[in-house]
């Protein structure tokens, strides 16, 4: 692999699996068995029929979805699901759909979903500046509201929720596009998850939706087609031109989580690792580097930290760079340092990360005691 890919930290569009980019060089060129170049196959050719119903099976056999959901690929990205998860469940409520402001995505959510009808956050992290998730003491949910919705995992400030959020008797809303597929999450206990894929997934340009059929019978019947989910439902996620190159590489990751990582419960495992490697670092370097998250609510996804100043920041990046890491750079909502670690990105890649921290951290705190001793010199000569 390029050794600029293999060591791709970016917090999305993410690194993918090197088998999946050289699967995906060939069928640009030619797909196997079709003579064709990925390029220019018909979203309504039979080949890509079944390329969508591959994939919706291999995304059912991973979460152990039961029959009554649905899978869709749609396009818009999470942005758009911000507005038609409201227009399809708030729409014409009596009673607040209650959402979780927890970091910057999640609060890009909120605004959307109050065009649609009440709003009532339930929680907000902004007072704390987004470093910590809330304990279940801190959320009074209630059985009136239409539906909560949160994000599992803000990419960000690098927070990821643990455990399920609130009653079995309150429709459960998602967004987990940067963590979706990285572990097994109980799908069943959710009412819509979705994900757009350029974390974990594939690259930028379609969004996944697991959506259970209930959901859908208490739909308004006036929502615009393109922004209805049954009319994706019926069409097989193929109502207008499909992003066919995007979903095509979605299901060449589905093939590799299933064939050669073997299922969620082993690429949890392999991600847990790569986490723990990098907060170790963090954790054994006596504040050098400063993790932004409590340690309850760490992401294994985003490992976002700073260094004692700025200026830090940006030595230990133009040294990363050249280095041959791609990607460190924090979000520009909050700047600092941030390692994405997604599914595509190896164990191996992550190591050479934690080596190259520890080694940036050793020659600064030498460079800093031999300019202590030489402003000691500098001292003891002016008063000689």
């Amino acid at each position: 692999m390029n050794p600029r890919n293999a060591l791709n930290f970016s917090g999305g569009p993410g690194a993918l699996p090197e088998c999946v980019l050289e699967q995906l060089q060939q069928s640009i060129i030619e797909v196997p068995g079709v003579g064709l170049s990925l390029l220019g196959i018909s979203h309504r050719s039979e080949w890509f029929a079944a390329v969508v119903k591959e994939l919706e099976t291999n995304i059912r056999s991973l979460l152990g979805l039961a029959a009554d959901y649905q899978v869709l690929f749609l396009q818009g990205g999470a942005t758009q699901q911000f507005s038609m998860v409201p227009m399809t469940l708030l729409r014409g409520s009596a009673h607040p759909a209650e959402y979780l402001h927890s970091g910057y995505w999640s609060g890009k959510a909120i605004p959307d979903a109050r065009r649609e009808g009440p709003v009532r956050v339930l929680w907000s992290g902004a007072a704390n500046g987004f470093s910590r998730l809330p304990d279940d003491d801190e959320l009074g949910f209630s059985p009136q509201a239409p539906y909560i919705h949160y994000i599992s995992n803000e990419t960000v400030e690098g927070l990821q929720f643990h455990r399920v959020l609130g009653r079995d008797d309150v429709p459960r809303v998602c967004d987990m596009s940067s963590d979706f597929l990285s572990q097994p999450c109980e799908a069943e206990r959710f009412a819509l998850i979705y994900a757009h894929a350029q974390k974990n997934i594939g690259p930028a340009g379609v969004t996944v939706v697991v959506v259970r059929d209930e959901l859908l019978k208490k739909a308004p019947d006036n929502l615009p087609p393109f922004l209805d989910y049954r009319t994706h439902v019926q069409a097989h996620s193929n109502y207008n031109t499909p992003p066919v190159l995007a979903i095509y590489v979605v299901l060449l990751v589905t093939r590799w989580l299933i064939e050669e990582i073997g299922g969620l419960e082993r690429m949890a495992r392999i991600n847990r690792s790569k986490a723990d490697l990098l907060y170790s670092v963090l954790d054994a370097s006596d504040r050098f580097y400063r993790a932004r998250a409590a340690t309850q609510d760490r992401s294994v996804m985003n490992v976002a930290f700073n260094l004692a100043t700025p200026e830090l920041d940006k030595r230990f990046l133009a040294e990363s760079l050249a280095a041959g890491f791609s990607g460190l750079g924090g979000h520009r909502a909050i700047g600092g340092i941030r390692a994405s670690i997604y599914n595509g990105l190896t164990l191996a890649a992550v190591e050479q990360l934690a080596g190259f921290m520890e080694d940036f951290q050793r020659r600064q705190t030498r460079s800093a005691l031999a300019g202590d001793f030489r402003s000691a010199d500098k001292t003891l000569a002016c008063h000689i």
